[in-house]
């Protein structure tokens, strides 16, 4: 998979040699500015104000102090609620959150291309940056507390740094921390993403850069680990619990399902409706072409292996999200995303300096329609989960007005968002959040104010049939507020 293992020093020792090698400067400046321009665009497409969805308020919770933690399931790592924790351990600002992720998202991109120089021409390098920061499931989750995003740069990172492991004791440092920032962030996830990189060190017998990289996401993994024995009852437990929360691991084709969530669903489960528009999804269909088109560019230009890796990892990041889950949220395929983009941007550098006008002519325009598309979807998710969490705004307000306020617990229908806006608690007597029983939630009632969330025109849990009720948009909450006379 990996080629031979001297083409890739070849490519550096070529890019450092002589009279012809760039200045530092000159070969970081085009990278720092699409990563400047990644997180511009961030800011200027996703309200700083936006609220905090579902699974931010799970990983924010864990670290801020307005509102208790919520419950933290067998899958989730505790990677994101530590990114976070500089600036959620002492504001509730959202604004100075998303600021503080946008910018360093756009740092973690420089990081991860830098990662790459040497391997391959720095326009190269420029133009997969700017493939990967335009998607728009890329933007959207650039300055939200998610993990996989960051799974993705240090994916990216850990290929670059583990094809320049034998250029020095940098690249050896990237690729630790490439490899520990996917194990910070999603452990089961950073191993599907190096196994390529496993077996093209076993099959080339490079000890150092498969120690590095072992070591690398043992460090980022540790606490996830360690956590299993202490909170979970062991790793295969929290491993099959972590399975049973995600709807069982097993043979599933998702691939259909990933495919309508590239019109901007940002969590397609269960996943059905037609599928989005063509000019939506072309891309997407172009990506295997492309890639067979990249080795044929790579095998001419003697850079196999800094081609086939990225690739290799790219396909067994997807694979698990393609085949083995039943649902589908455009966010699991970052990584895999972020694999392809070199490779591919290699394969487009050499589509647009052809010859023909006419090639160069129609991958300019395929490239233009492909950025407006997905500048089109970013700004319509955006808007509609703006609205959606306005929604959970108005909600909060109607709990406080009716005295639902800290400390308070909320239950039922998205009561794990909703309940950290307001400052409460949240809880869940059923699945995959469950964290309390029914007589704990009317136990809660008889000291401190406690709301049950539910859908407009559905029954409340029985324990909440004598409660005060109010409608606030879709949603109606049942409420006892203790020495009110509710």
């Amino acid at each position: 998979m990996a080629g031979s293992e001297h083409e890739t020093l070849d490519a550096v020792s070529r890019a450092r040699s002589g009279g012809a090698r760039p200045a530092p400067a000159r070969t970081a400046w085009p990278l720092a500015a699409v990563a400047g321009a990644f997180t511009l665009a961030q800011l200027l497409l996703v309200p700083p104000g936006m609220g905090l969805g579902w699974d931010e308020t799970v990983y924010v919770s864990q670290v801020s102090a307005h509102a208790p933690a919520a419950f933290f399931s067998a899958p989730r790592a505790r990677g994101v609620s530590l990114l976070v924790a500089p600036v959620a351990a002492w504001s509730s600002s959202t604004a100075l959150l998303r600021l503080y992720l946008a910018l360093l998202s756009g740092l973690a991109l420089f990081w991860s291309l830098r990662a790459w120089r040497g391997l391959f021409p720095v326009r190269v390098l420029a133009l997969a940056g700017g493939l990967f920061a335009s998607l728009w499931v890329t933007l959207f989750y650039g300055p939200q507390a998610m993990p996989n995003l960051w799974v993705a740069l240090g994916a990216l990172a850990a290929a670059g740094c583990f094809l320049r492991a034998r250029t020095g004791r940098a690249a050896l440092w990237g690729l630790a921390g490439g490899a520990a920032l996917m194990a910070w962030m999603r452990p089961v996830d950073a191993v599907w993403a190096a196994l390529p990189l496993f077996a093209a060190g076993l099959l080339r017998r490079r000890w150092v850069p498969l120690l590095v990289l072992s070591a690398g996401l043992a460090a980022g993994a540790v606490e996830w680990v360690a956590e299993a024995y202490t909170s979970y009852g062991g790793l295969a437990r929290r491993l099959a619990d972590g399975s049973a929360v995600q709807g069982g691991l097993g043979w599933h084709l998702a691939v259909v399902d990933q495919l309508r969530s590239l019109g901007g669903r940002t969590l397609c489960r269960p996943c059905a409706g037609a599928l989005p528009h063509p000019l939506l999804t072309l891309w997407w269909f172009a990506l295997p072409p492309l890639a067979a088109f990249a080795v044929a560019v790579a095998l001419r230009a003697g850079r196999r292996a800094p081609t086939l890796l990225p690739l290799g990892c790219a396909a067994t990041a997807a694979f698990p999200y393609l085949f083995l889950i039943g649902y589908a949220a455009p966010r699991f395929l970052l990584p895999a995303y972020a694999l392809l983009a070199v490779p591919l941007a290699d394969a487009l550098a050499r589509l647009l300096t052809a010859r023909r006008p006419r090639v160069r002519a129609l991958v300019c325009a395929g490239l233009a329609a492909h950025l407006a598309a997905q500048l089109a979807v970013a700004v319509r998710t955006t808007d509609h989960t703006v609205r959606a969490r306005e929604a959970w705004a108005r909600t909060v307000a109607e709990l406080h007005r009716r005295g639902v306020r800290p400390p308070c617990l909320l239950t039922g229908h998205e009561a794990i968002p909703v309940a950290f806006a307001a400052g409460c608690a949240s809880a869940a007597t059923t699945g995959p959040n469950a964290n309390t029983t029914r007589d704990g939630i009317i136990r809660a009632a008889r000291r401190m104010p406690v709301a049950a969330l539910v859908p407009a025109g559905a029954a409340p849990p029985g324990y909440a049939r004598g409660w005060t009720s109010a409608a606030v948009g879709t949603v109606r909450f049942h409420y006892v507020v203790p020495g009110a006379g509710s």
